[in-house]
């Protein structure tokens, strides 16, 4: 043996040069079998986890596609295929009258047709993904027909334009742009009122473990296309966990295990309506007329009787955009950021396989994101906030400038350009340790600040209010040198009305010496009340009232500056008159409910198919960081219906730590068990668990599905 042992490496010594290259080809073969049994499956599989999360475990990386497709489907098959008709702007000649506006809207903007364009545009491997998407959404119909609705097969089967087509109508034309903003006046809108987020981004130096955290929290409308789907994609080169939205292909809030990132909607104006004045069937233009480029569509609209009507649709185009409006002679055209950006979803793609903050920013720098702040973290211990987005590149004014409509009659109004990634606010790494946005501009997004809004186009974002919520937001980061992650989910289930803290120390001491009967008992329940929108929290509902009556922001004794904005506005101009609002408050209280201490959760409620749960949270005007809206019933009480929609805590430790939420559970179709399964952790204030390892998923397994 000892003799054997010599020889061999007798042999080696004498043939180095000519056997080092047999050997490491050798020890490689080895390396890339072992590695190829342990890390890449010979099939491709879902598994389902006890929450309707599927776990998508792919082959390669157009078998995850396909997986991806199948499970939405499984999940939310009639509501993406109605989502799908309309972004092909034929859901009228489907389904009837009531989508004909959405129809008009889709092939007004050019959805359809931007979408092909945007498909040859594709790079051939990410072309190949979206086919593969499509794909595995027309198998599963054909596989389960039964379990879809009769109604929206008919959009069957899907093409991948459709889903270029639906990425299209929800980024650039619901998000950057919402139909809803431009009524027959054509007025400027634009603050998006129920698209809203928090996102938080914690160092290790704020951090009590000493690891980076991040906070994802949109709120959305809980319906259509703002549904959130939860998620997790492996493929070789990718393990990520998240959520997009329904319809997406790829995670649009995700992490993996080395950082991870969420969106908030940020203060981004990527629109213009611009007012043409109409000559000789035209519109003049540096002093000159210019023709409209015309085209007319047929629609058709499916009536009660089956039959088709048909209804001609005309589009003109100025130099600015589609003509949205024409009265008394003038015409309004609508220009929107984008159009010549169709990489989004391959940018998210790309987001989610990246390992450190520099291949993250070599994906954020193409810019394919029409929108959205950037809160980023990673298990280097970076965190980053972007104000990202395209974003015009404009000749003068600021940002309420370009709010309304814009003379359309020169050059001079005419952004062609936008930003490039260099220009943008971003903050790396801050001082302070933390990094918040609730959907306020990006100078307050942390404290000390460290972004001068001077050194920014004035068009950029608006230098106003930082809302009451974000100032909560700030607060509670600001506050806590050194938060734990159950601390941090804590904080992100907090109904503390930061108003409620500003205004009870004037409103209750002037109820006492100014008001009736009615005022001062309603200002002892106030002085008891917890301050909070808990289910149990009694004073609340009459806080809200009273803040109904009241007429904000002209009711602060000190309005908001920017020198102070944590701490602004502040106190009430007219006590008396505050006084009076409180005790008509208490009598509409009162009358409605009985009693003036009625709890919150009696009066606001969780409802789905089969629960009825009473609620916490309420809107972020109230200064809540713990975000609900809700809307009337018939019984006199209020349902939620949009806010804190999907919520992620993530810890860069080894291994991640995480944990999730998505409101109103992770499927909509008929019969699953998923549908409104996650409102009781709501109601709690709980979050689920996050399962990404095989031995965790299938210790929860609900399904095994193989491909």
């Amino acid at each position: 043996m000892h003799q054997c042992k010599n020889y061999a490496f007798r042999v080696v010594k004498g043939n180095t040069f000519r056997l080092l290259p047999l050997i490491f080809g050798f020890i490689f073969a080895l390396f890339v079998g072992f590695s190829s049994r342990a890390i890449l499956p010979k099939s491709t599989e879902i598994l389902w986890d006890t929450y309707g999360i599927p776990h998508i475990y792919g082959k390669d990386t157009q078998s995850a596609f396909q997986a991806f497709g199948w499970a939405q489907m499984q999940s939310h098959a009639n509501l993406l295929l109605r989502l799908y008709g309309q972004a092909r702007g034929r859901a009228a000649e489907y389904w009837g009258e009531k989508y004909l506006e959405s129809d008009r809207w889709v092939q007004r903007m050019g959805i359809p047709e931007r979408a092909q364009s945007w498909y040859k545009a594709q790079n051939p491997a990410f072309r190949n993904n979206l086919d593969a998407f499509a794909a595995g959404l027309n198998a599963y119909a054909k596989a389960h027909p039964d379990l879809i609705d009769d109604e929206v097969e008919v959009v069957l089967p899907i093409e991948p334009v459709d889903i270029l087509a639906h990425g299209q109508r929800v980024l650039h034309f619901t998000f950057v742009v919402n139909p809803e903003s431009i009524n027959d006046n054509v007025e400027k809108i634009g603050e998006n009122n129920s698209k809203a987020s928090n996102g938080w981004a914690i160092a290790p130096s704020r951090s009590a473990s000493g690891k980076a955290m991040l906070l994802a929290n949109p709120h959305l409308p809980w319906s259509n296309l703002f549904l959130w789907y939860e998620a997790q994609l492996t493929a070789p080169g990718i393990d990520a966990y998240g959520a997009t939205l329904v319809g997406i292909p790829v995670l649009a809030i995700a992490f993996n295990d080395n950082l991870g990132w969420t969106h908030t909607v940020n203060t981004h104006d990527g629109w213009d309506t611009y007012e043409l004045q109409l000559a000789d069937g035209g519109y003049r233009f540096d002093g000159k007329i210019r023709a409209f480029q015309t085209e007319e569509k047929t629609l058709q609209v499916k009536q009660d009787n089956g039959t088709l009507r048909a209804e001609s649709l005309v589009v003109q185009h100025s130099i600015h955009g589609p003509v949205v409006a024409q009265k008394q002679g003038k015409a309004l055209a609508l220009r929107v950021v984008g159009l010549d950006s169709p990489g989004a979803l391959q940018q998210w793609w790309d987001m989610a396989q990246a390992k450190n903050l520099t291949q993250f920013e070599t994906a954020l720098k193409r810019l394919q994101l029409p929108m959205f702040t950037v809160m980023y973290a990673d298990r280097d211990g970076h965190i980053m906030h972007l104000f990202n987005g395209q974003v015009p590149i404009r000749s003068q004014g600021n940002f309420e400038d370009w709010e309304g409509i814009i003379p359309g009659n020169t050059s001079q109004t005419l952004w062609t350009k936008t930003h490039p990634y260099r220009d943008l606010p971003r903050v790396v790494d801050p001082a302070s340790g933390w990094l918040q946005n609730a959907n306020d501009p990006p100078w307050t997004t942390t404290f000390p600040r460290a972004l001068n809004p001077d050194k920014y186009p004035p068009y950029m974002a608006p230098r106003g209010l930082m809302s009451f919520r974000a100032q909560r937001s700030a607060k509670m980061l600001n506050e806590d040198e050194s938060i734990s992650f159950e601390e941090m989910v804590k904080y992100k289930h907090s109904t503390r009305m930061e108003l409620a803290d500003r205004l009870l120390d004037d409103l209750i001491p002037a109820a006492r010496k100014f008001g009736d009967e009615s005022a001062r008992r309603a200002a002892d329940i106030l002085e008891t009340w917890d301050r909070q929108a808990n289910a149990d929290s009694q004073g609340a509902v009459l806080f809200a009232q009273w803040t109904d009556e009241m007429d904000f922001p002209e009711a602060f004794a000190i309005p908001w500056k920017e020198e102070a904005p944590q701490t602004t506005p502040d106190g009430l101009a007219d006590p008396q008159k505050a006084v009076k609002a409180l005790a008509i408050a208490a009598a509409k209280v009162d009358k409605a409910y009985g009693v003036l201490d009625v709890p919150w959760g009696d009066v606001f409620r969780l409802k789905s198919v089969d629960r009825d749960l009473p609620a916490n949270g309420d809107p972020g005007k109230l200064g809540i960081f713990r975000v609900l809206n809700f809307a009337p019933t018939a019984n006199g009480r209020f349902q939620a219906i949009e806010g804190d929609s999907y919520i992620a805590a993530i810890e860069f430790s080894n291994p991640v730590r995480a944990m999730a939420l998505t409101s109103y559970g992770n499927a909509t179709q008929p019969n699953s068990p998923h549908v409104g399964e996650q409102l009781q952790l709501f109601a709690r204030k709980e979050l689920h668990p996050v399962w990404r390892s095989r031995q965790d998923i299938t210790a929860h397994l609900e399904q095994r599905q193989v491909f």
